[in-house]
């Protein structure tokens, strides 16, 4: 059939449309593509995570207030109850807002250094309440409020640990002090190498998943380092200073265990599989080191004791704390065992053949099963033993690091820790006087007591 000219030009012109259609959707096409690979690419933040972030933030905190502060409070003499208590409740406090204002920005402030973080986000520059943090997954992300917070919970609760090791003895001014000052110089910087992308120990390839070197080796160098330079109390091997309340004691150890499934299975930054797998070892570790406690004192002294049994408690979270996300749980069973063994000799024989007053044996629990903890997690992490390494895992080269981590917790917190003792013994003292002591801290330090008899 034959066109006319006509026909021919209305054909050509609608081609002529549909071509310059085609053409137009090009960039249409295009930018929706790119706005699917961008929000492909965006950070995505799970409702979920965020809860149980909250949750554990706030199970860390139970930890110091009230567990630890009623496990020290009890451990004490009558007179000194109010003391600890006090103690636990204003190094909370002092922590809390030191955090914001310099501290986190000196650990994650996001500087490069391997020592520190910089000057990067004091007073919490540049975060909102949009700004986020990564985890542990690749695109997934929490709020950096929540983060912030969670890590200032663990700031909150190691200084808290080291007063047990001068307790009864000591001033409250200087707890205080030594608190500003021990954060800033030694548990910030260390936080900073262990967890923060930037740290010499974490390039180096240490494993630390809860804080085995930045809370327990590091409270317990210090607590070592401080009872001995402040000295034994009064009456040390003479009188009797046993715990006033065993059940205080027990209560706080407890809320301790509790509390510390935010601290373990909440450093895993997500509600996953990892989590759960730090859950599980949390149970099964203490667990361990309970039972392996209460045989070892049975055999030694011929009775297990509540004390035995709660300090095998804490002994067994302490060594499970670096490892619970990378060990299985019958391998956390084992270090769990072998860290209450450890533990046990440190405090049951090293302590009385040294003659150091370590009042609540934060060096002897803290921090020998921190070290006992981070070395048995190069060990249990292998996947030989249940451990979540890769295939081509080295005991040997794991070891070694963990070995380097361990020195340099312990070079840095012991040489430093040192020091700020001997700066706030010059400035305000560390020591009440010898009749304060005699009276009790709770009445001279306080103007209260913890019990009115009638």
């Amino acid at each position: 059939m034959r066109l006319s000219s006509i026909e021919i030009a209305k054909r050509m012109a609608g081609a002529g449309a549909l071509a310059l259609a085609a053409f137009a959707a090009v960039p249409a096409f295009a930018q929706e593509a790119a706005e699917t690979a961008a929000e492909a690419a965006a950070p995505v933040m799970d409702k979920g995570d965020v809860a149980w972030m909250m949750t554990s933030t706030l199970l860390v905190l139970f930890m110091t207030l009230p567990g630890l502060a009623l496990f020290y409070g009890g451990l004490v003499r009558a007179k000194n109850a109010l003391s600890v208590l006090m103690q636990c409740t204003m190094i909370a406090a002092v922590v809390m807002v030191v955090w914001v204002l310099w501290g986190y920005s000196f650990a994650f402030g996001g500087g490069t250094s391997p020592f520190w973080g910089g000057f990067g986000k004091l007073f919490l520059s540049g975060v909102t309440m949009d700004s986020t943090a990564a985890t542990f997954t690749d695109g997934v992300v929490i709020p950096e409020y929540v983060f912030i917070c969670f890590q200032m919970t663990f700031a909150v609760i190691t200084p808290a640990l080291i007063v047990g090791a001068f307790a009864e003895r000591i001033k409250f001014s200087a707890v205080v002090l030594f608190t500003v000052l021990w954060v800033t110089f030694v548990y910030f910087p260390v936080a900073h190498m262990v967890w923060d992308g930037s740290g010499y120990l974490f390039n180096l390839g240490a494993l630390d998943f809860a804080g085995g070197t930045v809370v327990h080796i590091n409270a317990g160098i210090a607590a070592l380092v401080g009872c001995m330079i402040v000295g034994k109390r009064s009456g040390y091997g003479k009188d009797i200073l046993a715990p006033h309340s065993m059940t205080l004691t027990m209560v706080g150890g407890s809320i301790l265990w509790v509390g510390w499934f935010g601290f373990n299975a909440g450093s895993n930054l997500e509600a996953t599989g990892g989590a759960a797998l730090a859950m599980i070892n949390t149970f099964t570790a203490t667990a361990g080191a309970i039972i392996g406690w209460s045989v070892i004192e049975a055999l030694h002294r011929g009775k297990a004791s509540m004390l035995g049994a709660v300090s095998g408690l804490v002994a067994g979270l302490v060594a499970v704390t670096p490892a619970c996300g990378s060990v299985g749980p019958v391998g956390a069973i084992v270090l769990g065992a072998i860290a209450s063994a450890v533990c046990y000799f440190f405090v049951a024989v090293v302590k009385n053949k040294f003659g150091y007053d370590d009042t609540l044996d934060v060096f002897g629990i803290h921090g020998v099963g921190g070290i006992v903890g981070a070395l048995g997690t190069g060990i249990f992490t292998a996947p030989w033993l249940g451990g979540t390494g890769a295939d081509d895992f080295s005991i040997a080269s794991q070891l070694w690091v963990q070995f380097v981590a361990v020195l340099v917790t312990v070079a840095w917190c012991g040489v430093v820790s040192a020091i700020l003792y001997k700066l706030v013994d010059a400035i305000v003292g560390l020591r009440p006087e010898k009749e304060a002591e005699t009276q009790g801290l709770d009445l001279t330090s306080h103007g209260e007591a913890a019990y009115h008899y009638s």
